[in-house]
């Protein structure tokens, strides 16, 4: 639908996003026992990481939660309707699996621009199963890269990293956003596919109809 838009039309500027403040220093995270400089306790190496290699908020768990509107934003999809948007994404753009549902970090403030976008690509009057986490918002905390589940079994359900962030704290620079935000990859054309994507999915599911009774 990109293509067919009137040339005379806005996109809606994005807002910047917030600063997070100070960082905290290494003597405010809690310490404990060690192996090979990570925690023994997977839950507390996991907000090490989360909060210390990328300067991202959580919120005390369990499970481990991440601040949403901070550092980026989420778009939740299906991921059968996600998997066609991979493509606009930088590689080192973060995407999360959680079930069945695909959750794609984007530039922080773009939940905030998603109504007024979805009804400039005229998706606005279309139901879609898309959803948006910004400022305020919470992120079930995928598991960290290279760790197992704490429990036998827990995985089912969990959050996992499809394409987890790099290391560094430069996450922000891959994140889909505006145009007006730079070099970063294009969020209206992620959000385009992603919309199309939940339409059919939407369809699918209904053309499938209700299973037969026997």
């Amino acid at each position: 639908m990109v293509g067919s838009l009137s040339t005379t039309s806005t996109v809606p500027l994005p807002r910047p996003p917030v600063d997070p403040g100070p960082r905290p220093d290494a003597g405010d995270l809690p310490t404990g026992p060690r192996t090979c400089g990570v925690p023994a306790d997977p839950a507390a190496g996991a907000r090490l990481w989360y909060e210390n290699e990328l300067g991202w908020a959580t919120v005390p768990g369990p499970p481990l939660r991440l601040r949403t509107g901070v550092r980026f934003d989420v778009l939740d999809v299906p991921a059968e309707a996600g998997a066609g948007a991979l493509r606009h994404l930088a590689p080192g753009s973060p995407v999360a699996l959680r079930g069945d549902r695909m959750q794609v970090l984007v530039a922080a403030g773009s939940a905030e621009e998603l109504p007024g976008l979805l009804e400039w690509l005229e998706w606005g009057a279309v139901a879609l199963d898309l959803r948006a986490l910004g400022a305020g918002g919470l992120l079930e905390a995928p598991l960290r890269p290279g760790t197992a589940p704490a429990r036998e079994g827990s995985l089912q359900g969990a959050a996992v990293w499809l394409r987890p962030p790099g290391p560094g704290c430069e996450v922000e620079a891959s994140l889909p956003a505006l145009p007006a935000s730079g070099g970063a990859p294009d969020l209206v054309r992620l959000v385009d596919t992603v919309a199309a994507g939940c339409h059919r999915v939407r369809l699918g599911r209904a053309c499938a109809g209700p299973p037969a009774l026997s």
